[in-house]
């Protein structure tokens, strides 16, 4: 299959990136980074959450980060929440698409929301009803496709069920995230195909975590199977509170410097954007961990 003319950026970094983030982090900064990404051209911004703060204390000024927003026209502002009562407060805040996820391992599962996989799915249904009676798009998210950091190796064919049941819930895409980072290219082209069997693989997006270094490749192997919707953290910015170990996201970056070397169309500006990664990671006192925005500072 020829790569894609064409590919949609998930920015996730505000989201995804920041999350994991011990220091407090001003709420002006992370309206600014919004910003900063949507000037760099990129149309879908992972802005917040509304999770418990007990549990992600990062994501607990997600309401005030949304309403500072400048908006802008034609720009997705999703918000990831975990129930009916995190929709609602999203709803409230005028995010325009909402995320909801799952694990691909019983484990995963537990350890992240405290139940099992048929549960947290169960948990979505009210969520899904309320989104369609609002016309709120709803993204679905797998989490662990490729690797679970307390069971080991996981079951594609239950990676595929749990696509298939999202999708049937309402979910108009699904994102596959390899949240520990442990994917190769042949697994993933197996996961893909795998999947693909009972779901188009329009509907399918990859989230990879660079881990170990795999993600670039990981990503250039699922546009090779069709694959035309990428997630990505600016910056590399990232990690999973409940994966031990597991750094961040590829950085948007790597992938805009990847997909301009294919001549793939994505609408970002590497420099625009390069400055938005630059300002963040100052403003988190912190290296920047895309190996391109390092690069092209040094002038290699």
């Amino acid at each position: 299959m020829p790569i894609p003319h064409k590919v949609k950026i998930v920015e996730v970094g505000p989201r995804d990136g920041l999350q994991n983030e011990k220091q407090l982090i001003p709420t002006a900064t992370k309206i600014t980074l919004i910003e900063n990404l949507v000037a760099a051209g990129l149309t879908y911004i992972e802005a917040g959450s509304f999770v418990n703060p007990k549990w992600v204390p990062q994501m607990a000024d997600s309401a005030e980060v949304f309403a500072g927003i400048q908006r802008k026209t034609n720009i997705t502002y999703a918000a990831l929440i975990p129930n009916l009562q995190g929709f609602e407060r999203a709803i409230a805040v005028n995010a325009n698409e909402v995320a909801i996820f799952a694990a691909a391992s019983e484990a995963f599962s537990q350890k992240n929301i405290n139940c099992s996989i048929a549960e947290s799915l169960q948990r979505f249904e009210p969520v899904m009803q309320a989104a369609k009676e609002k016309q709120i798009p709803v993204r679905g998210y797998i989490s662990c496709v490729a690797g679970c950091p307390y069971s080991g190796e996981v079951d594609f064919q239950q990676v595929a069920e749990i696509a298939k049941n999202l999708l049937d819930m309402g979910c108009y895409e699904i994102s596959l995230g390899d949240t520990i980072g442990v994917g190769t290219a042949g697994q993933i082209k197996q996961l893909i195909e795998v999947v693909a069997k009972n779901i188009a693989i329009e509907k399918l997006a990859v989230h990879m975590h660079d881990t170990y270094g795999q993600a670039l490749t990981n990503i250039f192997a699922s546009l090779e199977m069709g694959i035309t919707v990428v997630d990505s953290s600016v910056a590399g910015l990232g990690g999973c509170p409940y994966a031990k170990g597991a750094t961040g996201n590829v950085a948007t970056e790597d992938l805009v410097y990847m997909l301009n070397g294919l001549q793939i169309e994505h609408g970002v500006d590497l420099q625009k954007l390069m400055l938005a990664g630059e300002k963040i990671s100052l403003a988190l006192n912190k290296e920047n961990n895309s190996r391109v925005a390092r690069a092209l500072r040094a002038n290699i």
